[in-house]
């Protein structure tokens, strides 16, 4: 067992495990790449592995991490702290989704069961869960665009609104009609 995995055959079914896992450096900068991230400046996790019936786990994960991601309208690095619990259950019986009709499981959170559960890419899955889909920078501004063919008064958000007029054409029918 080394330290970025667990393998499950060499634990005890008599109880629960529990571990504290920071990554290293080398670790955390092949996440981030892994995440398309800037950087990944901190990560610790507190794992509990408890024994299910069978052969089957229930793996809780205590996680918090500091990554950085580049803005969507700068590319300026924007950094996010994240804090979470997340969950798995690995099991032997894994609902069979082979056909092209079956449905999902309703639990999202089976897993089959591997020898080894390899912490970098199983974190790194509950943090890609968790990132800003859109991360922004606080002096990000997007301004309004505004185009139109030349010589011709472009269009706006507010002209495009289908009821903006009515108000105006009312009145007008409103002159006509007395």
């Amino acid at each position: 067992m080394t330290d970025n995995h667990i393998a499950l055959s060499k634990l005890s079914a008599a109880g629960p495990h529990r571990r504290h896992w920071e990554p290293d450096t080398e670790a955390r900068a092949s996440m981030a790449a892994r995440l398309d991230l800037v950087d990944l400046r901190k990560l610790r996790a507190d794992i509990m592995l408890a024994p299910l019936a069978g052969r089957d786990w229930r793996l809780e994960v205590t996680w918090g991490a500091t990554v950085v991601q580049p803005c969507v309208v700068t590319l300026a690095p924007v950094v996010t702290r994240l804090e979470e619990v997340s969950s798995l259950t690995y099991t032997t019986r894994m609902p069979d989704v082979t056909d092209a009709e079956a449905e999902m499981p309703e639990d999202d959170s089976l897993e089959p069961l591997p020898d080894t559960i390899d912490l970098c890419a199983t974190v790194g899955e509950m943090i890609a869960l968790s990132l800003p889909d859109y991360p922004r920078a606080p002096e990000a501004m997007m301004d309004t665009a505004v185009f139109g063919p030349p010589g011709e008064a472009p269009m706006t958000d507010e002209d495009a609104k289908p009821f903006a007029g009515l108000a105006s054409l009312k009145e007008k029918l409103e002159k006509d009609g007395s």
